[in-house]
């Protein structure tokens, strides 16, 4: 089963990225439901590695905090792919991805070593941008760079299967897990 690790975002935060990607003059944009900021990707894994893997994830006590998504990103360089919003790469968020990923090596799963950037994917380009469409999603950029969202609560993380079909993937929960309340 092909799973990742990773935040959900709430209804409000879904809402003002929805209206950004309203305004994308290119690209295909990330499905509601598919707004997320990965922790760590695990590749396919059998079901046996995952339930090994909530097993340790239930015993995971790390704490609630606030993200902070501000400013657009491409990942592709001069063939933009991706169209993002930044994640900041705090301490908390970061401490959560790493003790994930010993959760993950703790339940003999190897998770993506690429280095992590944090971020909420919103749109796709597929193969690339024509010179003009990567022309038009510069000028996106450059008047909607300063996008941010007010802080997003994170009480949670889950474990996700990715299904993919043709017309790009679907996510589905398949658990849970709440972070430590502060003080407790």
């Amino acid at each position: 089963m092909r799973a990742f690790l990773a935040i959900g975002l709430p209804d409000a935060a879904v809402r003002d990225i929805r209206r950004l990607q309203a305004r994308l003059p290119v690209g295909r944009a990330v499905p509601r439901d598919n707004l997320h900021l990965t922790l760590a990707f695990l590749d396919d894994q059998p079901e046996e590695a995952l339930e090994a893997l909530d097993a340790e994830l239930q015993a995971l006590r790390a704490p609630g905090f606030d993200l902070r998504l501000s400013g657009l990103g491409v990942f592709g360089g001069r063939t933009p792919r991706v169209l993002f919003v930044v994640a900041d790469p705090a301490p908390d968020l970061l401490g959560l991805r790493e003790q994930v990923l010993s959760a993950a090596r703790r339940a003999g799963i190897q998770p993506d070593r690429t280095r992590y950037r944090p971020h909420v994917t919103i749109a796709r380009f597929g193969r690339g941008l024509s010179r003009g469409g990567a022309a038009r999603l510069g000028r996106f950029i450059e008047a909607h760079g300063n996008f941010a969202l007010p802080p997003v609560p994170v009480r949670a993380f889950g474990l996700f299967r990715s299904i993919l079909h043709h017309e790009g993937a679907v996510h589905e929960e398949l658990a849970s897990y709440p972070l430590v309340e502060a003080g407790g």
